[in-house]
């Protein structure tokens, strides 16, 4: 049986883990000292109520009554800017799986404080999600529903480089250099954030150039960053930043890894990124989904209202022209469905 059978199959049982509930919790938990909040998706007797978040309308349950689920931790860390809303859809199919579902907000690199995002944040990425595990395992309603020896992460951008560092991925600020310094026409986007663009006209060798001499001011440290946390046992990557990793080192991940991949990304240029990872860790990671006709939105879902964003912003998030978003549950159910086969006890899968 090969891995697109076994992610069919733990799809088709997944129902025989799961512990029925009434609607999706929700809760927000104060991180540990120095660090931002996380907030918490979890199993629910309570019934869904309108939730208003930012610009988003949520059905959830606010502080709902936490119900047994399947016992598993699913920290999903979300990418440069981001906040928990923008993965509320992933993380609701998660919970009517049983998961319980932590997003910790990234220092520096959120929608409320987006000051220091790249290398800099890629550094503490990590260790916030290894301090989202704590403080989950902290509370005292959470706490005696789970199981933290084998906890999942998901990550989308920037949240998928945490993800490759977790499964095992060294990365330095000086590949990140060095990628910028080949690549910077290329995959102008990668080493500026959303910024600005590349155009066409007489701006651009402006724009590069100032770019490339900022990128080498900040990014001449050769350590190769890593970071291990035993309890973390699988990760799913989508659309990832990852032209900064020694390959090698993502040729055997140390935990069950998968790959989610978007065919028209414009913001990480899949032959730099993706592409790279699938090429070193052959079948040894699975490649969860392909969307051929999507860009480095199709992680977000829902989707930020467009007149939110900026003109960069929507040209690299937005949904490329035939795109249809109603494939996004079948990917959310394969992404449970990966997490179910690698995190979950063989009887609960029969």
């Amino acid at each position: 049986m090969n891995m697109l059978q076994r992610l069919t199959l733990a799809l088709l049982i997944l129902g025989a883990a799961v512990t029925s509930h009434a609607g999706t919790g929700l809760t927000e938990l104060p991180g540990l000292p120095g660090d931002g909040p996380v907030t918490v998706f979890y199993p629910s007797s309570s019934a869904d109520e309108p939730v208003q978040r930012g610009p988003f309308q949520l059905q959830l349950a606010w502080q709902g009554t936490a119900t047994p689920g399947n016992g598993r931790l699913i920290v999903i860390t979300h990418g440069s800017g981001g906040n928990p809303w923008v993965h509320t859809d992933l993380a609701r199919a998660l919970v009517a799986a049983g998961f319980v579902v932590a997003l910790p907000e990234h220092a520096g690199d959120n929608s409320k404080d987006p000051s220091t995002p790249g290398p800099e944040s890629w550094k503490r990425r990590p260790r916030e999600v290894s301090h989202a595990i704590d403080t989950v395992a902290q509370d005292t309603r959470l706490a005696p529903l789970l199981a933290l020896d084998k906890v999942g992460v998901f990550g989308g951008s920037a949240g998928g480089h945490t993800a490759l560092t977790l499964a095992g991925g060294a990365w330095s600020p000086a590949r990140f250099r060095d990628h910028c310094e080949a690549h910077i026409a290329d995959d102008f986007s990668s080493c500026v954030g959303f910024i600005t663009r590349l155009h066409g006209n007489i701006l651009d060798g402006l724009k590069k150039w100032f770019a490339l001499a900022v990128i080498r001011h900040r990014f001449g440290d050769d350590t190769a960053y890593t970071h291990q946390d035993p309890r973390i046992q699988a990760a799913v990557a989508s659309v990832p930043f990852a032209a900064d990793f020694d390959m090698a080192t993502l040729a055997h991940p140390r935990i069950a890894l998968g790959l989610v991949t978007a065919g028209m990304d414009v913001n990480q240029v899949p032959r730099f990124h993706s592409d790279a990872v699938l090429a070193a860790c052959q079948d040894r990671c699975t490649h969860v989904a392909h969307l051929p006709d999507a860009s480095h939105g199709a992680m977000l879902s829902p989707m930020p209202p467009l007149h939110l964003l900026s003109d960069v912003q929507t040209a690299l998030l937005g949904d490329p022209p035939g795109f249809d978003r109603k494939v996004l549950p079948e990917v959310d159910a394969r992404i449970v469905a990966f997490f179910a086969q690698h995190l979950l006890p063989v009887a609960a899968t029969r």
